[in-house]
């Protein structure tokens, strides 16, 4: 980061209006030291296909938002919007954020100085910086969620909050339109990253904070669609990349199997066996233990649907 940066902040979103409200105000209101080299910053937003009103919503307050550029597409998932982002974005370092994440003041800056310090250590611009993503179901004060252990991710890239110089995504090729169902777009991504030989910088004091609804035993149907969804995802990962460290992080081993297959009692434990102990804890005002207690058999749903797909995959073909 040796010269002068201009920031794109790519923002993908889908029926958020009430969240994303929250995560476009964070934005324009970034602090940026007088000695920064980055000039100026943009939030590309991309519409993919709501059905809420974000964007006529977005039109009647847009002199709240004067660094914000809209662009609609149709619902044709968070890969396909990432890429109409990127392609549509004026700066030279993307940052990569969710619709319903809340960052600080000083989230924009700490970027700048870990790209800076980056550039100083290693010479060259072949890294990004990953901020810190805290979860929190407080909607009223989201950033007021302290960290917790259950926050630790172990990804290479993700885009919940990350800075890269734009010409390396170029050069990588973007995101896989492929992968239209939930999960794995961005970590597919940074296995072609990692192959042109980026490295990864963490940055913890550029912190982002996920907001999501408290756990409730209504979203079991949709979170246990989603695991099979990552599931199929996860075999079209593995489909480009078949390595050991993919299959890894897919679950697709004996070892993921013996784990959740024990853990749930084969599937003894599941969304209805478990519902009462679960709703106790919901009572109790323990929605996110809950929450860990049902990825015992959301996990098992996970592995289930990778070695069905990956079968079905084998049978096809």
């Amino acid at each position: 980061m040796g010269e002068v940066v201009f920031f794109s902040v790519v923002i993908p979103t889908y029926n958020r209006k009430a969240i994303l409200e929250k995560c476009l105000r964070a934005l324009e209101i970034q602090q940026l030291s007088v000695s920064t080299k980055v000039t100026d910053y943009e939030i590309v937003l991309v519409d993919d296909g709501s059905s809420d009103g974000t964007l006529e919503w977005l039109e009647t307050h847009k002199q709240e938002f004067p660094h914000v550029r809209a662009f609609p597409q149709d619902h044709l998932g968070p890969a396909a919007a990432r890429n109409l982002g990127v392609e549509r974005s004026i700066g030279d370092t993307i940052i990569f954020i969710d619709s319903d994440l809340v960052v600080t003041e000083t989230f924009l800056q700490s970027h700048a100085n870990a790209l800076e310090q980056g550039q100083q250590k290693l010479g060259n611009d072949k890294f990004f910086t990953y901020g810190a993503v805290i979860n929190t179901a407080n909607f009223d004060n989201p950033t007021s969620e302290p960290y917790k252990i259950t926050d630790f991710s172990a990804a290479f890239f993700a885009t919940g909050n990350v800075a890269i110089p734009k010409h390396w995504l170029e050069k990588a090729g973007l995101f896989d339109t492929g992968f239209q169902l939930y999960g794995w777009e961005d970590l597919e991504l940074g296995v072609r990253l990692k192959k042109l030989g980026l490295q990864l910088m963490k940055c913890p004091e550029a912190v982002g904070y996920h907001w999501h609804p408290a756990f409730k035993l209504e979203q079991i149907n949709n979170l246990i669609d989603k695991e099979i969804q990552r599931g199929r995802m996860g075999v079209l990962f593995y489909q480009k990349h078949p390595t050991w460290e993919v299959r890894m992080m897919i679950q697709m081993t004996w070892l993921h199997r013996i784990l959740w297959g024990v853990l749930s009692l084969n599937g003894i434990l599941n969304e209805r066996t478990m519902a009462p102990l679960l709703q106790w804890l919901i009572n109790l005002g323990r929605p996110q233990l809950a929450l860990e207690i049902a990825r015992i058999f959301l996990n098992w749903y996970n592995v289930k649907g990778v070695y069905e797909a990956y079968n079905q995959s084998a049978v096809n073909s």
